[in-house]
């Protein structure tokens, strides 16, 4: 199957895994040091227990660069290690105490010192600010009881990590769906240009050689009059589809490692697999024509799969009962209706109308037309199809459809 893609990346969370990575080898370091050249406020070294700080300070810096890929990308970073990373953090802040024991009478710096910040950055950076106040909160509490006595010291700084990750957390939710909009607003850019493109190209072809067909065969008369005629209808419907939008390139956004990749792809699809969405106007398009007037949203009007399909052949076995019972000559409406919670779509013609009692006497007789391929179609799919018909006026056909149909139910039947 040939394709055509074009791939265009972008990511604001990406540079905040890469400094979060240097962050994280930088305050490492800086621990490393802190705990070789720092002094107690006597001016003594600080651990009465140095193997306690060498200990965890040692397996800190094996941890930190063996951990550098797990923070390069959000993909990466999964929430197993999140909760390990965290809980070495944890770790080091309530062993300070065994190793300087006076830790806990002067507010100086915990073994793993601003380390500690960078294990709730990456819960900040991976799931928003929840996450971070999930993290920081385990970080507050434990250096509340690593100080035993806290100070007002203590408390302005366990708020400040506390408010700085949740806020860091908060700026990375709205990043995220800034992108995410972002990559749609490109997405129905793509479709605008390949309509434009494939409207000049039938219009410049296919639409030019119909029109000039249907008035050459109005202008001879007879059996050319009628290809003249069967000319135009087919005009009228493809003109509708093209300027409908009804044939952009397939259209993929992701989260991935890399940010929101936006992949227009051109591909020739007979039919949406199970569990696809399916834009309803792409089969309603079809029925326009020169009697039949379709109106739609400008948007596009996404149902489960299955049933835009099962909605489009109701909305046929409605068009097809206009031709029968209303005659060759009526003219039919289709109304699209997007709503937030269902789909409505009515069908109207403005023929001869069905004498009151005869669709219960049409299904008495075996004749199950609008009970099954309209009514069952509509009540599988936990919808409803309500007739209404004026003699003399004609009918109205309202199909409602919900946007979150029954997940398991039986084919209707399409007998008329």
């Amino acid at each position: 199957m040939a394709k055509r893609e074009r791939v265009v990346r972008m990511s604001v969370e990406l540079p905040l895994w890469r400094a979060l990575t240097g962050y994280r080898v930088l305050t490492m370091i800086y621990a490393v040091l802190l705990a070789i050249f720092g002094k107690d406020n006597f001016g003594q070294q600080r651990f009465e227990r140095p193997w306690v700080a060498v200990a965890y300070l040692a397996f800190l810096f094996v941890w930190t660069l063996a951990t550098l890929p797990k923070v390069r990308s959000a993909a990466s970073c999964t929430k197993r290690f999140l909760v390990a990373d965290l809980v070495v953090a944890l770790t080091g802040i309530l062993l300070t105490p065994l190793a300087d024991f006076d830790s806990q009478s002067f507010d100086g710096p915990t073994l793993p010192s601003i380390w500690t910040a960078g294990a709730v950055l990456a819960f900040a950076i991976k799931g928003g600010w929840r996450w971070a106040a999930f993290a920081s909160t385990f970080v507050a509490a434990a250096n509340i009881i690593q100080r035993g006595e806290p100070s007002r010291d203590t408390y302005h700084n366990v708020l400040l990590v506390w408010v700085a990750s949740i806020a860091i957390g908060y700026v990375v939710e709205v990043a995220r769906a800034s992108e995410n909009t972002l990559a749609r607003a490109l997405e129905i850019e793509a479709a605008t240009r390949e309509r434009e493109r494939l409207a000049r190209d039938i219009h410049d072809s296919v639409l030019q050689v119909l029109a000039m067909v249907q008035r050459r065969g109005t202008a001879i008369g007879g059996e050319a009059a009628e290809l003249g005629r069967m000319a135009g209808e087919q005009e009228v419907a493809l003109r509708t589809l093209v300027s409908s939008g009804m044939v952009p390139p397939t259209r993929v956004s992701e989260d991935a490692a890399e940010g929101a990749v936006v992949r227009p792809v051109e591909v020739d699809e007979e039919s949406p697999g199970d569990g696809a969405t399916c834009d309803l106007r792409a089969l309603l398009a079809p029925h326009a024509g020169s009697r039949t007037s379709l109106a739609e949203p400008g948007a596009p009007v996404p149902l489960p799969a299955e049933s835009a399909r099962e909605l489009a052949a109701a909305v046929s076995a409605a068009l097809d009962n206009v031709r029968v019972h209303a005659g060759p000559d009526a003219q039919a409406w289709i109304l699209v209706e997007d709503e937030p919670d269902e789909v409505i779509v009515t069908v109207r013609d403005d023929g001869p109308g069905i004498p009151e009692g005869r669709l219960a006497q049409a299904e008495g007789e075996g004749r199950l037309g609008v009970a099954l391929s309209i009514r069952g179609r509509l009540r599988d799919l936990g919808g409803t199809a309500e007739l209404i018909s004026v003699p003399g006026q004609g009918c109205e056909v309202e199909l409602k459809v919900p946007k979150a149909p029954k997940v398991s139910r039986g084919k209707a039947g399409s007998a008329r």
